[in-house]
């Protein structure tokens, strides 16, 4: 197993939910020092004005259904660069460690003897509903929540326990699901949700784009088809979401807050 070269490392940056604001001081330090930077689809394009000049930025975002970087090239980048010696922060949206593939790139740094460090960074599963209004855990609405991913890697068994996610839990917040939304309804009915269980779709979430609808499980997909809502979306599900209707701070913002986004 190689080790890098003195000096050589990579940083796994979690970016935030979409607000250029919400990035933690350490993933500023880390752009700060970086030589490279590996920069996902979804990064504001405020966050590289942290980059010191001269820094080399590489795009690597991966659309769905569309061409780009593979997982594979992007941690051979990784690897080499920092073998090279170079400081390397890899700039992922939310947290790198919560579907953001950090897990699996840190493996391989690992694996090649490269020095690493994981920044954190806060997750649209909680930033999203917060600015909508919706806390995730509530005394008298739900105190237990669980972050879901919409789709699963291609070709791997489901392993989501629709059962235990339908009936034992409070709230539910569902990454990458716009796509698969009806089958996601149609397995919290089948397994004992109420259709009448409140739901809110959160588009854009924390950014001056964010755009809320909401609704119940029976009716959602009529929603999302009559409003056109599109990826990034994070999809909230339980009883948390009435809470939005007193809540709703991020529509009532300043104006000039609301362009600062």
């Amino acid at each position: 197993m190689r080790k890098s070269r003195p000096g050589g490392k990579v940083y796994l940056v979690g970016g935030g939910p979409g607000d250029p604001e919400l990035i933690t001081v350490k993933g500023v330090r880390a752009l700060r020092e970086a030589d490279v930077i590996l920069v996902d689809r979804l990064i504001h394009p405020a966050l590289l004005n942290y980059a010191r000049p001269g820094a080399d930025l590489v795009h690597c975002g991966k659309s769905p259904g569309s061409p780009g970087w593979n997982q594979e090239a992007i941690n051979r980048l990784m690897v080499k660069h920092a073998r090279a010696g170079k400081t390397v922060t890899r700039l992922k949206g939310g947290d790198p460690f919560v579907y953001g593939r950090g897990g699996e790139e840190a493996q391989v740094l690992a694996g090649h003897g490269v020095d690493f460090e994981v920044i954190p960074g806060i997750t649209a599963g909680i930033a999203a509903p917060a600015c909508a209004g919706i806390p995730v855990t509530h005394r008298e609405y739900g105190s237990s929540f669980a972050l879901i991913t919409g789709h699963r890697k291609q070709g791997a068994e489901e392993e989501l326990r629709w059962n235990h996610l339908a009936r034992g839990v409070d709230t539910l917040a569902i990454y990458m699901g716009v796509k698969n939304l009806p089958y996601i309804r149609e397995q919290l009915l089948s397994h004992g949700k109420s259709p009448d269980t409140p739901v809110a779709l959160i588009q854009w979430g924390t950014t001056g784009a964010q755009y809320t609808v909401t609704g119940t499980l029976g009716e959602v997909i009529d929603l999302a088809r009559q409003h056109e809502i599109k990826s990034p979306t994070m999809i909230v599900i339980g009883e948390v979401v009435r809470l939005r209707e007193q809540l709703a701070w991020f529509e009532n913002r300043d104006v000039t807050k609301k362009e600062k986004a």
